[in-house]
């Protein structure tokens, strides 16, 4: 498969996305302590505010013959921290083993996104130090909203969902998740396809979610102009998804 970083794709001024992501897994070398993370990363961030500060925890389930389970959960320690910039449109995690960007809605478009990602993947690593990049994702989470009482489904994503054969029932929810490897390359994409039911206030329809993580689990040495070029490779990926994910009813609604 080609990928075509230099293919333009039609801007939609009214882009379905509610949240899109920069997640860089990158173990850091130099110890990060709760007690000073936080001042040492708000002097490089005026334009974001403390969010809070994120633990970890571990989950098992025990099974023993004669006994319903038990569920453990274990608090494993100290995560990272986030900031939330001042219109509260970015969210940045600076944790212990990695740096992780969120752009909410309304999004505007590649260049300010990536560029202000990769602005704050610096300072992340500037702090942390890590020695190389072990996963890059680029998730991009969707919305189209039905209008009220629209399921006709095939109207807006492709491929729709089904009913089986001799069966024509309406659907009250469906969850399609495919994983699908890029040869040639070193990514994978999950698409994920299911419903957002109606909240009930002002009249809304139900959404369709459209949630496309491309991502790539081969590890490299720091290396910025790889980084960009692999984040705009995947940029692409994401871009093909969508657009070969939804119909020419659903782009309209887009413009």
């Amino acid at each position: 498969m080609e990928i075509k970083t230099d293919e333009s794709f039609e801007h939609l001024p009214h882009a379905p996305i509610v949240e899109a992501v920069i997640d860089i897994r990158a173990r850091a070398a130099q110890k990060l302590a709760e007690s000073s993370v936080r001042s040492r990363l708000e002097p490089s961030l005026e334009a974001y505010g403390f969010l809070d500060s994120q633990r970890q925890f571990h989950g098992e389930v025990k099974l023993e013959p004669g006994k319903p389970p038990s569920q453990l959960v274990r608090d494993v320690g100290w995560k990272g921290v986030r900031f939330r910039s001042s219109d509260e449109k970015h969210i940045a995690q600076f944790n212990r083993d990695g740096f992780v960007f969120s752009r909410l809605e309304p999004y505007t478009e590649w260049k300010q996104f990536s560029g202000e990602g990769l602005r704050l993947w610096n300072i992340f690593r500037e702090l942390a130090q890590p020695m190389a990049i072990h996963r890059i994702g680029v998730r991009f989470i969707n919305r189209l909203q039905l209008p009220p009482g629209e399921l006709r489904f095939e109207d807006y994503i492709q491929p729709a969902p089904t009913s089986p054969f001799g069966m024509e029932l309406p659907f009250h929810g469906f969850m399609h998740h495919d994983r699908l490897a890029v040869p040639g390359h070193p990514y994978g994409i999950n698409l994920i396809r299911t419903i957002q039911p109606s909240t009930g206030n002002g009249g809304a329809g139900v959404g369709v979610i459209l949630d496309i993580d491309v991502f790539t689990d081969q590890e490299f040495e720091l290396d910025e102009a790889k980084l960009v070029h692999r984040l705009l490779e995947m940029r692409w990926l994401k871009n093909k998804a969508f657009f070969g994910s939804v119909t020419k009813k659903a782009l309209e609604r887009f413009r």
